[in-house]
């Protein structure tokens, strides 16, 4: 196999670019450049490979094809039959499934723009075979994705039919969820690395911790992810083999090595507890949260020392907006009451909720989730 370079873009969750950059560059790729929701990084096919089976913040891991002139839909049309060789990557027994982003001054309809590129390669197969490939949105054997940047087009492959957040584990969720790569990120940015106390007083459905407890044990991010990268024309079996055993002889390292100080998470609803034991034991770290069902109010901690996270209700999708400020006013007291010496970290979504916490947070980072903005305060308790 060439040591030739690939570009890739990596997407990930506003606001952890450089979280992601750095899990990019730690799994080897090159010429990393974040930029605004997304990493630029050049890598090796093995580097490629690796990304996919262990990174843990993308949405989407895209691997450039092709990049072309592009200011009408006849550019589009000629451009993409002799973008790569389609005779290599893509034969009528193979279905395929085409995502457009980006617009250009005579292609601002993404839907048009794709239905473009789909015309563009089925014409070309039937005159190459007389036959053609079927369009599958669900489970594409080839999944193309199209970016239109003013007068550029480039074309790229993920290696994936579904969005790498989902983990393959998360069944039960609770009102307002977060996903999976924004919360093993702001795990990530807290450098908790499991040698103290994580405790999340107002856990849901038990996302942040099972993040936590994952990474910290080694376990891959994903645990039934189907990769379509396997269908591409220069998919090196022997090299993957090796990426794959590669991790799960680091995983059996970390499983064996670390410690992991306790994990707890609090839920007062009933349903939502119990969807947070469900959760757990699905990603296989049941035996390390205990998840217990009770109000954070009552819960007396056990260690003089650790490190809080929380994700508290914002009020902006939930039907009761009622007692916000209360809420997180009562988990202020609670905290300077019996947590002297820990540190918190606090996703707000609701700044004036968050100004009843009435301490100063000593680091804040701005992110989004589900389309809102948030900031992921941290707060040293005294």
């Amino acid at each position: 196999m060439t040591n030739y370079l690939l570009k890739i873009i990596v997407v990930c969750p506003s606001g952890l670019e450089l979280e992601g950059a750095s899990e990019l560059i730690a799994l080897g790729a090159k010429d990393v450049h974040p930029i605004k929701r997304a990493i630029r990084a050049r890598v090796d096919m093995r580097c490629l490979y690796r990304m996919y089976l262990r990174a843990r913040l993308p949405f989407q891991i895209l691997r450039e094809l092709a990049t072309f002139p592009c200011n009408s839909p006849q550019d589009l049309y000629h451009g993409i039959q002799k973008a790569i060789n389609w005779e290599r990557w893509l034969q009528p027994s193979q279905s395929f499934k085409v995502n457009v982003t980006g617009t250009s001054q005579n292609l601002t309809h993404t839907y048009y723009t794709a239905l473009q590129v789909k015309n563009a390669l089925v014409d070309l197969q039937m005159k190459l075979w007389n036959q053609r490939s079927s369009i599958d949105l669900e489970n594409p054997k080839i999944y193309l994705h199209l970016h239109l940047d003013g007068t550029q087009a480039v074309l790229s492959a993920n290696g994936c039919s579904n969005s790498l957040h989902r983990r393959g584990w998360r069944t039960g969720i609770g009102i307002a969820p977060i996903k999976e790569n924004l919360a093993a990120g702001l795990v990530q940015l807290t450098g908790w690395d499991g040698s103290v106390c994580l405790l999340d007083p107002l856990c849901g459905s038990g996302t942040l911790l099972i993040e936590a407890a994952r990474k910290a044990v080694g376990k891959k991010p994903r645990l039934d992810q189907t990769f379509i990268l396997k269908n591409w024309a220069d998919f090196d079996p022997q090299i993957w083999t090796e990426a794959e055993n590669e991790f799960f002889t680091e995983q059996g390292r970390a499983m064996r090595t670390n410690q992991i100080a306790p994990i707890i998470g609090i839920e007062k609803d009933k349903y939502t507890f119990e969807q947070a034991l469900i959760n757990a034991e699905l990603a296989e770290v049941s035996d390390l949260i205990e998840f217990r069902h009770e109000d954070f109010r009552d819960y007396l901690p056990c260690y003089a020392s650790g490190l809080i996270v929380c994700n508290p209700p914002y009020g902006v999708r939930l039907d009761n907006k009622g007692g916000l400020e209360d809420l997180y006013s009562e988990l202020s007291l609670q905290m300077r009451r019996k947590y002297s010496g820990w540190q918190m970290w606090l996703l707000s979504g609701n700044p004036t909720a968050t100004g009843a916490i009435r301490m100063k947070a000593r680091r804040n980072y701005s992110v989004r989730n589900g389309g809102i903005d948030c900031r992921w305060l941290n707060y040293e308790i005294r």
